[in-house]
């Protein structure tokens, strides 16, 4: 029987990457070990680190949850590659903040 859904929350790749190492890859499905080896390779940032970042990019920077998850697993680079996205929101943010926000994920990144 297959279980109900009772609630969905955002969590980022390092995150997923954590939950999944906490259970065990020899108890993990075939897809399961296929998300552990894609969050493995793809994330930027340990999940305490990621957890605090979309916490302070939804407080500080005023970012939706979605906003400052994908942020924070694409971690970019540049203010284009925030502002791809922003772009679903339609949200157009200053480029002084944009460039405050380039800055921020900067200080995660050196941390790495």
């Amino acid at each position: 029987m297959p279980r109900k859904s009772t609630r969905t929350q955002l969590v980022t790749v390092p995150e997923v990457k954590r939950i999944l190492e906490a259970i065990g890859e020899e108890q993990l499905d075939q897809f399961q070990r296929r998300s552990l080896d894609y969050a493995a390779k793809f994330s930027k940032i340990d999940s305490k680190m990621a957890k605090n970042l979309m916490k302070n990019l939804i407080e500080q920077f005023e970012l939706e949850e979605g906003e400052a998850t994908q942020i924070v697993n694409c971690m970019p680079e540049s203010i284009e590659e925030i502002r791809v996205f922003l772009a679903g929101g339609h949200k157009i943010m200053e480029t002084a903040k944009l460039k405050a926000i380039l800055t921020f994920l900067d200080k995660y990144r050196k941390i790495e």
